[in-house]
């Protein structure tokens, strides 16, 4: 769903031995040069699932979302899930876990199972949840007026931050990002912990679908990628096992910003679904989207991603800017990718055959000085920070 630019110049050494010892001397090597490869594209991510674009396009035809889900997950069917859900907030895995104060604020042990109301002071601003010898915890109060951390509480094992209807956590950085439900302290390998938001899922939600759509879109829309995120969430939450957490709050998972990410329109779309989740043969379905599909969805190995046209990505009104795109990329930044010397020309092996132009590209080769290779699409679309695999390269 979501670039660098990578070069590499393979550079030659010359030996040069002396009574006393050997040292490495690397001559200066001229850049690569060589035409820019121009590259023309469909579509932003892999295609698999939900068209966030194609879905404000087909709310704009006038489709509910049951039709929008049932399009997009084809032979899925409908289903409920509550609880909670644990994400790891990827900025703050540092040192310890620190929370400004707050009224209602209770810290609990997990050794224990006790839960310590936390006093109010004027001159505490901030509580923190360190590590402490081998596997503990303590907890120590930060006074504004003489600027200084005083201990409060040890613990056995590990702790967390709950009670407060919303909780501010301080970021190593210095900013506050806040959250609803508990903030965890987790021991992992170090001497730090990590910081684990546990909520209810309703509104896990609430930080995820405002940060994955637009807000002002068709309400059918924001529907539709209320469920689809309820549903991956499940998904992954029932293959967490052992771990600490269920999901990240990146574009490796899906993102989350938590209290501060909220809106009235999406609130109102995940209140409208409630609980509602997208099933396969009983179970929460992977429910995989992305910004769009460039006007056809791409397969993937589950029976409910299949690769068929999708006119909606495109409908007019929706305002998708990545129904077509075009860029260039350099002589060194494609040989570094191909590996196969001065390229001289690089051509799509193998299409889906379903949609504009053929269709999505399957495989790539590339013929250069130093002979070819082939690379998956996506392979291509990783090594060369584009939008999406569906490409084809101009002639040169």
């Amino acid at each position: 769903m979501r670039k660098r630019v990578i070069a590499a110049v393979v550079l030659s050494s010359t030996v040069v031995s002396t009574t006393a010892h050997a040292r490495e001397i690397t001559p200066a090597v001229p850049a690569v040069t060589g035409p820019d490869t121009a590259i023309n594209g469909r579509g932003f991510g892999h295609g698999r699932g939900l068209s966030q674009y194609g879905a404000q396009g087909a709310a704009l035809a006038g489709k509910s979302v049951k039709q929008i889900l049932d399009f997009y997950y084809p032979g899925t069917t409908s289903g409920r899930a509550t609880g909670n859900i644990r994400v790891r907030i990827s900025a703050d895995t540092t040192d310890g876990v620190r929370v400004g104060a707050a009224n209602g604020l209770a810290v609990r042990s997990f050794a224990t199972g006790k839960v310590y109301p936390l006093p109010k002071a004027s001159t505490i601003n901030q509580w923190s949840i360190d590590p402490n010898g081998e596997h503990g915890t303590k907890l120590s109060s930060y006074n504004a007026t003489t600027r200084t951390w005083t201990l409060y509480k040890t613990f056995t094992g590990m702790a967390q931050f709950e009670g407060a209807s919303v909780i501010g956590l301080v970021l190593p950085s210095g900013d506050v990002r806040r959250y609803r439900g508990a903030l965890r302290a987790i021991d992992v390998s170090g001497s730090h912990l990590d910081t684990v938001n546990v909520l209810p899922l309703e509104y896990y939600l609430r930080g995820v679908v405002p940060r994955e759509a637009v807000t002002s879109w068709r309400a059918a829309a924001l529907q539709a990628q209320a469920v689809a995120a309820r549903t991956y969430s499940v998904f992954h939450r029932d293959r967490a096992g052992a771990k600490a957490y269920d999901l990240c709050d990146t574009t490796s998972c899906q993102v989350y910003g938590g209290y501060d990410a909220e809106e009235t329109s999406t609130n109102t779309a995940i209140a409208a679904t409630a609980g509602q989740i997208r099933l396969y043969q009983g179970r929460p379905i992977f429910a995989e989207f992305s910004s769009s599909n460039g006007g056809a969805t791409a397969a993937g190995d589950a029976p409910y991603q299949l690769t068929k046209v999708d006119g909606w990505d495109a409908y007019p009104r929706n305002g998708n800017p990545n129904v077509t795109w075009k860029v260039t990329r350099t002589a060194a930044e494609m040989q570094a990718v191909f590996d196969v010397g001065s390229i001289r020309y690089v051509r799509v092996l193998k299409r889906t055959g379903v949609g504009p132009g053929g269709g999505r590209a399957l495989t790539v080769q590339a013929v250069g000085s130093r002979g070819s290779r082939v690379l998956t699409a996506d392979q291509v679309r990783i090594r060369l920070h584009l939008r999406s695999g569906w490409i084809s390269f101009a002639a040169r």
